[in-house]
């Protein structure tokens, strides 16, 4: 079997079929119990007609132990709902077909994440949010696995599909998970870091920090001020917010008629604190033709 870096997926040859094999971050993890992680290793088979996945995950990526510093952060098993976001055209693309659903080394984009939320102990269902024509990917996809798929119809703007899909969660749901289907290569850790952060303090986001100098000008294209990139970071999915506070967001944001960008952005209209969570500058969002050829890039190199 071929070695792949941690967290990444990465096409194997078997018998004629393509196959992908997703190797969990923790893979590398100490044995569970008085040390603290897990040794034993699980393996699902997903079958697909085209093409057929193989995602083995180490145990310890569903070891309730790697999510926490101490007992009161524990995200319970079964408690998070994911909106998964699927249902953007992607114009940016100049494809045939909205980026989410093109092909990334035999795979829809879309399934990625999917997959990924799917073999996750702490979810206890996705909504799709996408347009009924392509349900049908989702459907074929949710034969194998074990947890509620649900579906929900977009909106015209991101923040419509978000509400049309927090109306399918689960009254019971703890945390909403909000994810954007076009970042396919989300790790398991990451999400469970997030999680937990959400549940400690209400709403988290995945983020990473601002690389590059950050200007602000007038509409002269004058420089105005250089920005102090310390404190600014780049906004990622998931975002995972208690589904009351989501609740109450929208309510404020459709009294006031405001339009926000991410899912987060509600919070803050409430004056309710919002937590970054540093993430992975690999979960990049592929909206560009070239974003492909990185994306893809990133799972080759990890054969």
């Amino acid at each position: 079997m071929a070695a792949v870096a941690p967290g990444i997926i990465v096409p194997l040859s078997s018998g004629g079929q393509s196959k992908l094999q997703y190797q969990s971050e923790f893979s590398s993890a100490a044995p569970c119990g008085a040390a603290g992680a897990c040794s034993r290793k699980q393996s699902v088979l997903l079958t697909r007609s085209v093409p057929r996945l193989l995602v083995k995950a180490n145990a310890a990526a569903l070891c309730a132990s790697s999510l926490v510093k101490e007992d009161s952060e524990v995200v319970p098993e079964h408690s998070v709902s994911v909106i998964l976001l699927a249902g953007g055209v992607g114009k940016r693309m100049g494809a045939d077909m909205p980026k989410q659903y093109l092909p990334l080394l035999g795979q829809p984009i879309a399934l990625y994440s999917f997959y990924t939320f799917a073999n996750m102990p702490e979810v206890k269902e996705v909504v799709v949010v996408c347009d009924p024509s392509f349900k049908h990917l989702f459907e074929e996809a949710s034969k194998n696995i074990k947890i509620v798929v649900k579906f929900a119809l977009p909106g015209r703007e991101r923040q419509d599909s978000v509400f049309s899909g927090l109306q399918a969660i689960s009254d019971d749901s703890k945390l909403a998970c909000i994810h954007d289907s076009a970042r396919p290569l989300v790790l398991g850790h990451d999400i469970q870091r997030v999680l937990r952060d959400a549940w400690v303090h209400g709403a988290a986001v995945l983020g990473v920090r601002v690389k590059a100098t950050i200007k602000e000008a007038g509409s002269d294209h004058f420089v105005k001020k250089t920005l102090n990139r310390q404190n600014l970071w780049e906004m990622q999915t998931p975002q995972a917010i208690e589904p009351s506070l989501l609740r109450q967001g929208f309510g404020l944001v459709e009294r006031d008629g405001l339009e926000v960008t991410d899912d987060v952005s509600i919070v803050e209209f409430l004056k309710r604190p919002v937590f970054i969570t540093e993430g992975s500058y690999s979960n990049l969002k592929v909206t560009t033709p070239d974003d492909m050829l990185v994306a893809e890039r990133i799972l080759q190199s990890a054969n």
